[in-house]
């Protein structure tokens, strides 16, 4: 299993756009093969920073089941348009 963790800061005064937008397209992120869990946080201290995090069954899980997708396309074309700058993503595994 892998985590991914999106950096995501939004255009300051489009937070609210951004989360219905999100709540109206996770659900092309979460009809993925692979995905066992995904949440949206929001920084209380700068409120226009958000980290999305979505456990994967594995990084092909998320590159092939997901990114390489139409879903990622409509994913992306739903929320990008409020991104200040590009996500930072990485993927973690647990340490034993």
């Amino acid at each position: 299993m892998v985590t991914e963790i999106a950096d995501i800061h939004i255009t300051p005064g489009q937070e609210d756009e951004f989360l219905s937008a999100y709540r109206e397209a996770r659900h092309n992120v979460a009809q993925s093969p692979g995905l066992r869990n995904m949440r949206m946080t929001r920084s209380v201290e700068s409120p226009s920073r958000f980290v999305l995090l979505i456990e994967w069954d594995s990084i092909e899980a998320h590159d092939q089941g997901f990114r390489q997708t139409e879903r990622f396309d409509a994913w992306r074309e739903a929320i990008g348009g409020y991104f200040a700058e590009a996500p930072k993503v990485e993927h973690l595994s647990d340490i034993d």
